[in-house]
């Protein structure tokens, strides 16, 4: 098996895409709008994944927060709100907050397991820094670690308990970067001890079956390499200050924050410790020259990868207690006085 994620052209596989996966054997796939036109359509395409590996428990994944990211949307699938919906009724009732987000995040699991999807890249742990640039920006569940630790705790029950494993993001934090990653690298010069505050979330979070690095150079660590290419950050900090033991992706390494070709950026994030390579854009001789710089995957990652999907389950049609859930959360979260 090949310690990468692959994305998909399409809403259906190609005959090339169904030959090279079959013979590549990635850890698992990544799904976007574009793979996802009907309830119908999406659910026979991750059953055609599962066919081409014969295994029930593959990591069909995607990016489902809810607000400005997600790849399921209204009217086809159900809304969800952004972090700062839950954030705001923190402000006033904490466990009524907390409540509200597993709920949402049950429901969200429900829905995805309904889809045949197995991973959430949800939550993520960055905290809301005041004139940061806002690609976390309302994504965030606040600016309090204890408060984002709390939510982001119950998102990961409830997505489990939807039959979904849920991913802790952007290690060591992203909260703090000026500019967007997809476009340019950030440098974050805040010193180690201010950066406790950013380490907090995932160190409470720590036991998360999977994590994911952000694509951020941090002073006070590596002045050289970003978070996703640094041995130092990835040994030192995800694994050492943090203590995360459960299976490190990249975000995805098509971002603009990285330099090189994509095959030479997944070579040195695997040499920097990161277990799996996360790319997204389903672009063959990317995913070809990939799969010709990494090396099998190692038998820790495959236990990692055990590990993260063992609590996973797929449906064949919606739990009844969707609707219930969200209207549960709206319920919560119409205390604060504005719609969900």
């Amino acid at each position: 098996m090949i310690p990468a994620i692959f994305g998909l052209s399409g809403p259906h596989l190609t005959a090339d895409e169904g030959a090279f996966f079959r013979e590549a054997d990635p850890a698992g796939y990544i799904l976007f709008g574009r793979n996802c036109v009907s309830r119908d359509q999406l659910r026979a395409l991750t059953d055609d994944l599962r066919a081409i590996h014969g295994r029930e428990r593959l990591l069909v994944s995607i990016d489902q927060e809810g607000g400005r990211v997600a790849r399921l949307r209204p009217p086809l699938w159900s809304p969800y709100p952004a972090g700062q919906a839950f954030d705001a009724l923190y402000q006033i009732a904490p466990a009524s907050a907390i409540e509200a987000a597993r709920a949402n995040a049950t429901a969200m699991g429900l829905e995805l397991a309904a889809m045949g999807i197995t991973v959430d890249y949800h939550p993520p742990l960055d905290l809301r820094v005041p004139g940061a640039h806002d690609v976390i920006g309302d994504r965030a569940f606040g600016s309090d670690p204890m408060q984002v630790a709390a939510l982001g705790r119950a998102i990961l029950e409830g997505l489990a308990a939807g039959g979904v494993t849920g991913c802790i993001k952007h290690m060591p934090g992203h909260g703090r970067t000026e500019v967007d990653t997809h476009k340019a690298m950030p440098t974050v010069t805040a010193s180690a001890e201010e950066l406790e505050d950013d380490l907090a979330p995932f160190r409470t979070l720590n036991h998360a079956l999977i994590g994911m690095t952000g694509h951020l150079l941090f002073t006070a660590w590596d002045a050289e390499n970003p978070a996703t290419l640094s041995p130092t950050v990835i040994a030192d900090v995800i694994r050492g200050q943090i203590g995360f033991e459960g299976l490190l992706l990249t975000d995805d390494i098509d971002m603009e924050a990285l330099g090189g070709t994509i095959p030479e950026r997944a070579a040195r994030a695997h040499q920097a410790g990161c277990d799996i390579i996360l790319n997204c854009w389903a672009k063959m001789p990317d995913m070809e020259g990939i799969c010709g710089v990494l090396p099998a995957m190692s038998g820790a990652t495959a236990a990692r990868l055990d590990r993260a999907l063992a609590g996973t389950g797929i449906a064949s049609t919606m739990a009844p207690e969707h609707g219930e859930l969200l209207a549960k959360r709206d319920a919560l979260l119409a205390l604060t006085g504005s719609p969900a």
